[in-house]
């Protein structure tokens, strides 16, 4: 029997018992499976008077069940259930049989005579409203009993074929016999001796005389899941934890990685495979996993495992919706310890509500999120962003550029150890579908790395060919990524593509590109030096005052809630305002290109549909199913704050060279050509001090300088302290 079940050591669960304990268990046994008839058969419901009924005609392969309904029909019968549930589940499943038996009508036999009804097979799916336990509140004294825990899949085997019942037969006598196999991973009791009565000159049957007949089994599909914590469930700095997923007949192959899931299951335990020494001196180790009668797949709008709203909060929603400063008041509460940056703020809420998914009549999908990328200087607060997005969306994870990896970020095919078998296991863009992805020191990824979420990106999924698996994994998820200039620093005497290191097939996938800068002006400095010193001041209060955790709750509530319930659509007076914007826009950025070259970040149609879903998140704010010409406004506002002037910095923006300006220009170019020869190299501070000894001012010697370079007649190098002349 190697290698015939998942566990390779096989155990009785036989108990001796007297037979005054046996008759009184067969007897509750049928009482169970009688109530449980008359539950499928009678309970009434405020949907339907017998739903039970109605959808096991519909369906007669499953029956869902909630628990609450057996628990109003059966305090006693629920209890059980949820006790031992590997007794009653069969007795239930057998009872629902019979039932759909009485239901249908009678058929014809060969004969001509009417008869009854095959009886099927009816798996009967559990389902509870009860709040989720975590998988690290699953000790031992909940084995073998009903729990429910939520998270998301990361790997999934092929299906395989369970046994059932295993039919033996006998080496010597060719006796019969079937053995009834344990559900989930466990396994059959091999008979050692054979009950055949010898006769006599009959040869006795020896010492464990049976064989397995594969072919007069019965078998049922099974797949197992490998289940992980949802991001936002784990402690800081610890690891997530998994759990074994047993699930068979018509629960198999409906789930994919990277999905989302409620289940409700029995926690049981099995033998190990291995052959080590360590696996055989355990005898008394069992792994723990659990044995699937439930799963809910959590759906787009309710990410995190559909959260319901009471009617007061659906109130308080609505009338914070009708305000007139509902936007200000969303955007107030975006990371309040960080002083100013007001319109990052407000592109970080568009990120957090989003704009609508959208799917066209020939399959194609539009994708609804927003992606914001925030560039600039060090100390300017960007990490802190990605921080408060993490722990203010409802799906969220938070990782650094340099520390990942496209498999990391996408998805991984892993060998599974004991069965050998390739398995996918999804990566941060997959387990953060229908959330957010932050990704911090978006620069110092590798390029091969960043190339691999362009399709998540965009496409919203992510394709794996790799080791003979071949499949599609969805990435619904926003953007949010921090990065700093290659020099370190924004440099205002470089230009946009020398301060923009990044290509531009991903610069046009960000919605919102912000140049965060470090301003230098004493007002601005003495504000935010007074913010920082009355946040640390005030931390203590703040930290035991529940009013903070209290507003990032209710704006967490309130982004699940808009997300849930709206789905805005442009009105014809926006889309038309919208047109002419954009080709306005595209009119401006192609004169610039013919003054100054080519722009680092092209303005193309995708950022069209990046005002539209930035107009969208706006009247989703404020749970409007139109987007107006002021959402619209808005939208072209924040672009061209951000996208547009990022597109337009840097020097040659900012230069206008006058006659007297472009005389002045000549003489210190002179000058540095006599000064330096071709090849020559000169410090930068010592050529200047040179030619200012001639009377020419200090800026206009680095203007000529920058103009000079841009002719790439002389090249900066060793961060710009060292000049060479090229021509």
């Amino acid at each position: 029997m190697a290698g015939w079940d998942e566990g390779n050591v096989f155990y009785s669960d036989q108990q001796l018992e007297d037979t005054d304990s046996n008759v009184a268990d067969a007897a509750s046994r049928h009482t169970a499976q009688r109530k449980f008839k008359e539950f499928i058969r009678s309970f009434g419901h405020v949907k339907g008077p017998f739903p039970y009924r109605e959808s096991l005609l519909q369906n007669p392969n499953i029956l869902q069940v909630a628990l609450e309904d057996l628990q109003n029909f059966d305090d006693e019968l629920s209890e059980r259930l949820r006790t031992t549930p590997a007794d009653y589940l069969p007795l239930f499943e057998i009872a629902a049989a019979e039932v759909l038996v009485g239901l249908k009508s009678k058929v014809p036999g060969e004969d001509g005579e009417l008869e009854e009804p095959h009886s099927g097979d009816v798996q009967v799916l559990l389902t509870s409203k009860e709040k989720a336990t975590s998988i690290r509140a699953l000790t031992a004294d909940r084995i073998s009993r009903l729990v429910k825990i939520t998270g998301i899949i990361i790997a999934a085997s092929r299906t395989k074929a369970k046994a059932t019942s295993v039919t033996l037969i006998c080496k010597n006598c060719k006796n019969i016999k079937v053995v009834a196999c344990r559900p989930g991973l466990g396994g059959a009791v091999m008979p050692r001796s054979c009950d055949h009565q010898t006769q006599p000159g009959e040869e006795p049957c020896p010492l464990d005389p049976f064989v397995v007949v594969p072919d007069k089994s019965k078998y049922v599909d099974q797949q197992t899941l490998k289940l992980q914590e949802n991001p936002e469930d784990v402690p800081t700095g610890e690891l997530p934890r998994n759990l074994l997923l047993a699930l068979d007949r018509n629960m198999v192959q409906k789930i994919v990685p990277g999905t989302r899931v409620t289940v409700v299951g029995i926690y049981s335990i099995f033998q190990a495979g291995g052959s080590g020494p360590e696996q055989k001196g355990a005898i008394a180790i069992r792994q723990p996993y659990l044995r699937v009668v439930g799963m809910e797949q959590a759906t787009d709008a309710h990410s995190v495992g559909g959260s319901a709203y009471n009617t007061d909060e659906d109130v308080e929603f609505k009338e914070f919706a009708r305000r007139p400063d509902a936007y200000q008041k969303v955007c107030g509460l975006i990371a309040p310890s960080i002083f100013g940056h007001d319109d990052v703020k407000k592109a970080v809420a568009c990120l957090l509500f989003g704009g609508a998914r959208k799917r066209l009549p020939d399959g194609v999908r539009l994708r609804g999120d927003i992606n914001v990328l925030l560039l600039g200087d060090p100390s300017t607060a960007k990490s802190q962003f990605l921080k408060f997005v993490e722990k203010t969306a409802p799906i969220a994870v938070y990782t650094s550029g340099k520390g990942s990896s496209a498999a990391g970020l996408t998805a991984s095919v892993i060998r599974d150890s004991s069965t050998r078998e390739f398995y996918l296991e999804g990566g941060a863009m997959v387990l953060a579908d229908g959330g957010v992805v932050c990704i911090d020191e978006f620069d110092k990824m590798r390029p091969e790395d960043r190339v691999a979420i362009h399709e998540a990106m965009e496409q919203q999924t992510i394709s794996i060919a790799k080791a003979g698996i071949t499949t599609v994994l969805n990435s619904r998820t926003s953007v949010l990524a921090a990065a700093n200039p290659p020099s370190g620093r924004y440099d205002d005497l470089k230009t946009a593509q020398e301060n923009i290191d990044l290509q531009t097939t991903i610069l046009s996938r960000f919605d919102l590109i912000f140049i965060v800068k470090d301003a230098r002006d004493h007002a601005r400095d003495m504000q935010i030096a007074r913010h920082i010193v009355n946040v640390h001041a005030t931390a203590d209060s703040i930290v035991r005052g529940t009013e903070v955790q209290d507003k990032e709750n209710w704006l967490k509530r309130y982004i699940e809630y808009s997300k849930s319930h709206c789905s805005p659509r442009l009105s014809d007076s926006a889309a038309q305002l919208l047109q002419s914007n954009y080709v306005k826009i595209r009119q401006q950025m192609r004169q610039q290109n013919d003054e100054n070259g080519g722009s680092p970040i092209p303005i193309t149609v995708r950022q069209l549909e990046a005002i539209i879903r930035i107009s969208e998140s706006l009247a989703r704010m404020q749970l409007s199913s139109v987007a107006t010409e002021e959402h619209v406004n808005e939208a072209i506002r924040l672009f061209h704050v951000s996208t547009l002037d990022a597109a337009r910095s840097g020097i040659t923006a900012n230069m206008v060279v006058t006659p007297e300006m472009r005389a002045e220009i000549q003489q210190v170019e002179l000058q540095v050509k006599r000064r330096m020869g071709i090849g020559s190299f000169l410090s930068e501070r010592r050529l200047i001090d040179e030619i200012m000894r001639t009377g020419l001012g200090e800026s206009t010697i680095r203007r000529a300088l920058i103009v000079m370079a841009q002719r790439d007649e002389i090249e900066y190098r060793r961060e710009r302290r060292v000049i060479v002349r090229k021509a």
